[in-house]
């Protein structure tokens, strides 16, 4: 799974055994290690979430968990929709812009990078050229 943060935003993006991965076991989570301590370090997780109403993020104890409703990643999980998005209220003035997306492999090969898990590209089939993929 990979994050972007950006300003008020985070984006995370699966790949297909991830997105089978919590449809199936309802969670799916990664560690980014500053240091050797558990302080040094940053959790980021999507969980399904029955008792959700809506997507959402919390941040506790180095962690950020993105809760999805349950019945969300099931649809999501077994359908062409690639992404979810919900703008979470913070207050009058500020949101937090949270999407979620499969993963496709990029156009132009990427050297060093294993994309075999990624799902296929729509335009691949097309025989489009990208000048870079989108992180």
């Amino acid at each position: 799974m990979k994050l972007r943060i950006k300003g008020n935003s985070l984006r995370l993006r699966l790949s297909q055994s991830e997105v089978q991965r919590i449809a199936e076991h309802g969670r799916v989570e990664d560690i980014v290690e500053f240091g050797l301590q558990p302080y040094q370090r940053i959790c980021y997780a999507l969980q399904s979430d029955a008792q959700a109403q809506d997507i959402h993020a919390t941040f506790e104890n180095s962690t950020i968990t993105v809760h999805i409703p349950e019945q969300a990643v099931k649809t999501w999980a077994h359908s062409n929709q690639v992404g979810l998005q919900k703008d979470q209220f913070l207050s009058e003035e500020k949101s937090l812009k949270i999407l979620i997306e499969k993963d496709f492999q990029c156009l132009t090969p990427r050297p060093g990078e294993d994309e075999s898990d990624n799902y296929p590209h729509p335009d691949a089939a097309v025989g489009h050229k990208a000048a870079e993929c989108a992180n």
